[in-house]
């Protein structure tokens, strides 16, 4: 998935030729976008509030054109919803269903994408993996507001993302991203704590993913997702939910050793 905001570069103040916004438009945008995604993140848009473009572009002092067109990616990322006659709310929070069925979602589709990214990954795609990774392990530990974790939260997504697209398996990568996991678990619960785990988790899928061992990269995703549900219910007091077994993964687990490489190669 492209980022959001990303346009070809050209002529200052002028679009590509294509419906392009000029590049002071689209900063504009990007800025507005990135407000009110904090302000629904942070509850400051309460779960469920009507959310007005007028009095947003009065609070922000912009017009009503960069506040709609932020919205109308704010419901692409399922933070909001747009109903005929009463305009824009905010998405309510997932409940203990809704959470349990998007982790559910993942661990169908999450250990099979990192099995087939061990198998079919390009060595551009693992580099792009790694970096990822490197910038993960330097990001500073959240303290809780969205402004604190939203790159965290952004290279977390990039991350499961770019394992999706390093299966070669578009509908399946499609999928992964479409369930937006990231921002409604970043916005259910408390995140501070959750970056060194998460880092250590991603490790080990990476390393299986370079040596090429599918069976390896499914359970280290398998592992990684369970871990953080099991987190998720721990912020929420709900030890009780914690899953007692993990699933097994929809397919067959042959065993396939890894190929020997130099130490100086990417098995580190």
């Amino acid at each position: 998935m492209p980022p959001h905001g990303s346009s070809a570069a050209g002529v200052p103040g002028e679009g590509d030729g294509h419906g392009e916004p000029p590049p002071v438009r689209q900063a504009l945008s990007d800025s507005v976008y990135e407000t009110i995604k904090a302000m629904v993140m942070d509850h400051e848009i309460a779960p469920g509030a009507r959310v007005g473009i007028d009095a947003l572009s009065r609070t922000l002092k912009v017009s009503p054109t960069p506040v709609r067109e932020a919205l109308a990616r704010l419901e692409s990322d399922g933070l909001v919803v747009k109903r005929a006659l009463s305009g824009y709310r905010a998405t309510e929070l997932l409940t203990p269903q809704g959470l349990a069925e998007l982790f559910e979602m993942r661990l169908l589709l999450e250990p099979r994408a990192a099995a087939l990214a061990a198998a079919n990954a390009t060595e551009e795609q693992l580099d792009g993996i790694e970096r990822i990774l490197e910038e993960m392990q330097v990001q500073p530990s959240p303290n809780g507001r969205y402004a604190s974790y939203r790159d965290f939260a952004a290279l977390d997504q990039r991350f499961h993302e770019a394992i999706g697209q390093a299966a070669h398996r578009p509908l399946l990568a499609d999928a992964v991203e479409r369930l937006h996991a990231h921002l409604h678990i970043f916005r259910l619960s408390n995140v501070v704590g959750a970056g060194g785990p998460t880092v250590a988790e991603h490790e080990r899928i990476v390393r299986a993913v370079l040596r090429r061992s599918p069976e390896r990269a499914a359970e280290a995703m398998t592992e990684h997702l369970t871990r953080s549900m099991r987190r998720q219910h721990e912020d929420q007091g709900d030890a009780s939910a914690t899953p007692r077994g993990t699933p097994a993964p929809p397919w067959p687990t042959t065993r396939r050793e890894p190929p020997a490489e130099p130490a100086s190669d990417r098995a580190r």
